[in-house]
């Protein structure tokens, strides 16, 4: 449903969220959020070319959250790196179709559906959730 770059970026943002103003290096976010070191690098330096992140360099540096992990929703990070495509028109160029066909509406539909689920949840409301498990991300470690 989601790429595997937005699936990796929900799982840093909400690696970040769980620690609000401190730091986060590349190697624990990986290490925390399985993904490869240099993958992550490069969702890190998208995240901050949006806005989302900012990275602080030297000692004690590392990436953190721009906005509140109440402020932000699934759906913003994942359109911040790879958004999700709504069907405008007929993806086979078929010049009779002026409109979308049943099965592309229909499959458009879904993308809606799909937009409006993500957009309804924030990264704090992930966070926060009663569940014991953290999400995307390890347990760090005591």
């Amino acid at each position: 449903m989601i790429s595997k770059t937005a699936e990796y970026a929900l799982r840093a943002i909400a690696c970040m969220g769980g620690q609000v103003d401190c730091p986060l290096s590349a190697n624990l976010l990986a290490e925390q959020t399985q993904v490869p070191r240099r993958y992550l690098t490069r969702v890190l330096q998208d995240l901050c070319a949006a806005g989302l992140v900012q990275s602080r360099p030297g000692p004690g540096g590392g990436y953190e959250l721009v906005k509140p992990p109440e402020a932000l929703t699934i759906l913003d990070v994942i359109n911040t790196v790879d958004p999700i495509e709504r069907i405008k028109q007929c993806p086979l160029g078929l010049k009779t179709h002026t409109e979308l066909c049943p099965l592309h509406a229909e499959l458009d539909k879904a993308y809606a559906a799909t937009e409006k689920a993500f957009a309804s949840v924030t990264i704090k409301e992930l966070i926060n959730s009663t569940s014991p498990i953290i999400p995307l991300c390890e347990s760090m470690k005591s």
